[in-house]
């Protein structure tokens, strides 16, 4: 009824023998498993005359802007989270007082911008390594230069 289509029987009837139809069927399923792309991992130089192509999504800025727009997300979110709760705590109790639920809502930010600002004041200085070979001599002081008067006259302090 059904033609038999055994790999014998296909490569008997190809005229290859056995050994030549395995190294065959391995050949195509080899075939079958490469890879159709190709990535190159080197590393890309870090300056060249190529401008940089800006990326999808957030528009390039400096790292300090980028910072501070997370801050004013994040902050903004964090407020409607608030007034929102706040908001459906007074329409559920129906007669919750505005100005307690102010202070109550309000006390954590409080807490946390004071809390922030304290972390702030307490960063430590990097420590500074520095790794020399041959005499080296370190000048360390600090000049302070105030020019006033309507011809200019310069005072350096040490």
């Amino acid at each position: 009824m059904y033609p038999d289509t055994t790999p014998q029987t296909a490569a008997t009837g190809a005229g290859l023998s056995e050994v030549q139809a395995e190294a065959e069927a391995r050949r195509i399923i080899a075939d079958a498993y490469q890879p159709t792309a190709y990535r190159d991992d080197t590393p890309i130089p870090a300056h060249g005359t190529t401008p940089p192509v800006p990326q999808p999504g957030r528009p390039p800025m400096s790292q300090g802007a980028t910072d501070a727009s997370v801050l004013m997300l994040a902050g903004g979110a964090t407020t409607a989270m608030v007034g929102g709760t706040a908001a459906v705590l007074m329409y559920v109790s129906q007669f919750a007082d505005p100005v307690v639920c102010g202070l109550v809502f309000g006390a954590p930010t409080a807490l946390v911008l004071a809390i922030a600002r304290l972390a702030k004041r307490a960063k430590h200085d990097p420590d500074i390594h520095h790794h020399y070979q041959g005499p080296v001599y370190q000048d360390r002081r600090t000049v302070h230069s105030r020019t006033a008067g309507v011809w200019a006259k310069t005072h350096n302090h040490q």
